[in-house]
């Protein structure tokens, strides 16, 4: 049973929302005054708050300041109550970080309606979404009924690339958000020797260059397509607009990209440390998960060996030597100059 506290000084709209909330089955605590509310908060960390804003001594403006300087308190869904109707008042409660507002007089069902919206957000926010943009679409669309990024890619310009064509360049600054209509492309970057080191790849319905939008800066690496491409090129300032839109997408968007640049990390030890045979079997099934769509299908690698030597990390020669090594293995085949998987667990077993 989720725990719902009520911060309120006139005591019959105190009552009245305690008893909607009992017979709704929420567990209610009370408090008259900020300076109870905050104790209360403090004492019982409730599931969610609401708070009246205008209160004698400490006001609903306070409790929140207070609670959000909280660790303990601050992640607290937080809900203003108010008679006041202009909306001058509106913004100031929202950017000081209420989560929604409640004007009084209010129906039974608005309260509820406006209570259960806010418990399903919180939901979402735990919940654990895919790595990729995909995970963000998902909390968009939970969260606000703003549009997704493929809602905006659809609107956007597009681009057709040649293979091999540079989509962006490391030191440029980022203008477009970029969405993978089809084919592929590599994000990459060159040490002062000349060779590559890949970083990552993306496919049909994928993302990329949102990184260096988030932080504001110049790229640190560079795409190239790998085939024959099609790229929406979603506008900087639409990106921008989308991720402001909310706190909670924002924050959340974090988090997903650190949960990539840890795998991203993973794949970066791997080729420093891995053995030769266990740098090109993982870079073997890293691009079946990447790009495999028919389970039912052998899946066919039509990608030069310069590029995927450059994704196991290791030079071209000693990559075509260990492909044949797995050939007479029976771990691969090789026809017409496509490496088809033909013992993917093997493969796995050889990185574990």
């Amino acid at each position: 049973m989720k725990t719902i506290l009520i911060i309120e000084d006139n005591e019959d709209i105190r009552e009245n929302v305690e008893e909607i909330l009992t017979l709704s089955d929420y567990n209610v605590i009370t408090a008259p005054n900020g300076k109870d509310g905050i104790e209360s908060a403090q004492q019982n960390l409730p599931d969610l708050i609401i708070c009246d804003i205008m209160m004698p001594g400490i006001d609903g403006y306070g409790v929140l300041h207070v609670l959000h300087k909280d660790s303990r308190t601050q992640n607290i869904p937080f809900i203003f109550l108010t008679s006041k109707s202009e909306r001058s008042d509106f913004r100031a409660a929202m950017e000081l970080g209420a989560d929604d507002y409640i004007t009084k007089p209010f129906a039974g069902n608005e309260l509820l309606n406006a209570i259960e919206s806010r418990f399903k957000k919180m939901e979402i926010l735990k919940k654990s979404l895919p790595s990729d943009l995909s995970g963000v679409n998902e909390l968009i669309h939970t969260i606000d009924n703003t549009k997704t990024l493929e809602q905006l890619a659809e609107e956007c310009n597009t681009n057709t690339y040649k293979k091999k064509q540079l989509v962006y360049k490391e030191g440029n600054h980022p203008h477009y958000l970029y969405y993978v209509i089809s084919g592929k492309v590599r994000t990459y970057k060159t040490h002062d020797d000349g060779k590559d080191l890949v970083m990552d790849l993306y496919s049909t319905g994928d993302f990329l260059g949102y990184t260096t939008l988030l932080e504001g800066g110049t790229y640190q690496e560079s795409a190239e397509t790998i085939d024959d491409t099609e790229l929406a090129l979603i506008p900087k300032k639409d990106f921008e607009n989308l991720m402001n839109s909310n706190p909670a997408i924002a924050k959340k968007f974090v988090s997903l990209l650190a949960r990539n640049l840890v795998e991203k990390e993973e794949h970066l030890l791997g080729i420093a440390y891995n053995t030769l045979r266990k740098k090109v079997a993982e870079a073997l099934i890293s691009l079946e998960k990447k790009y495999r769509k028919d389970r039912d299908e052998p899946f066919q690698i039509n990608i030069s060996r310069d590029d995927l030597a450059t994704i196991a990390g290791t030079a071209s020669e000693s990559l075509i030597r260990t492909l044949s090594d797995f050939k007479s293995e029976n771990l691969i085949e090789i026809k017409n100059g496509k490496v088809i998987i033909t013992d993917e667990k093997k493969l796995i077993n050889l990185i574990r």
